[in-house]
C-alpha cells in the first residue's frame, strides 16, 4: 500500500503508534508507565488532588486511578494525605522525588517531541497544532 492508498485514519493511527513507542522509550530510564507519567504531570500542574478528581483529569475510571496512584506511591513519587477541608477525604500529591522525576520526564518528553515534530516546518507545525486542537474538543 503506498501513501496515496492509505486512509487518513490509517495514517493518523500509524503516526500515533510511532509517537506512543517513542514516548515509552523516553520513559524507560524512570521505569514508569505512560499512564503514571500522565498522572504525575497532572499532579504537578494542579497540585494535590482527590483521587476522583485525578481520575477526571486523566479521563479514566476511579478504580484505574487508584491503581496508578498505588504504583506511584510504591515508587515514592506521590503520597496520600488527609484533605484539610474534609478529614474523611484523601489527597494525592507529588513527593519531592516525584517533583524531581516529573520535571525530568517533562524535559525528556519535550526533547522527544521536538525530535518527532522537528521535521515539520514551523508553519506546518502551527497548522497541525490547530487541527489537532479542533479534533481534541469534546
Amino acid at each position: 500500500m503506498n501513501g496515496s492508498d492509505e486512509s487518513l485514519a490509517e495514517t493518523f493511527w500509524a503516526v500515533t503508534r510511532r509517537l506512543r513507542h517513542q514516548t515509552k522509550r523516553a520513559l524507560e530510564p524512570w521505569e514508569i508507565s505512560p499512564g503514571q507519567a500522565r498522572a504525575l504531570g497532572v499532579l504537578m500542574r494542579h497540585g494535590a488532588l482527590r483521587p476522583g478528581a485525578l481520575a477526571e483529569h486523566l479521563r479514566i475510571a476511579p478504580r484505574s486511578a487508584t491503581e496508578v496512584v498505588d504504583g506511584l506511591q510504591e515508587r515514592g513519587l506521590v503520597e496520600r494525605r488527609p484533605d484539610p477541608g474534609d478529614r474523611r477525604a484523601t489527597l494525592v500529591a507529588p513527593t519531592a522525588e516525584g517533583e524531581r522525576v516529573g520535571t525530568a520526564i517533562r524535559q525528556a518528553r519535550a526533547t522527544e517531541a521536538e525530535r518527532f515534530f522537528g521535521a515539520l516546518a514551523p508553519d506546518d507545525r502551527a497548522e497541525l497544532t490547530r487541527i489537532l486542537r479542533l479534533l481534541r474538543e469534546d
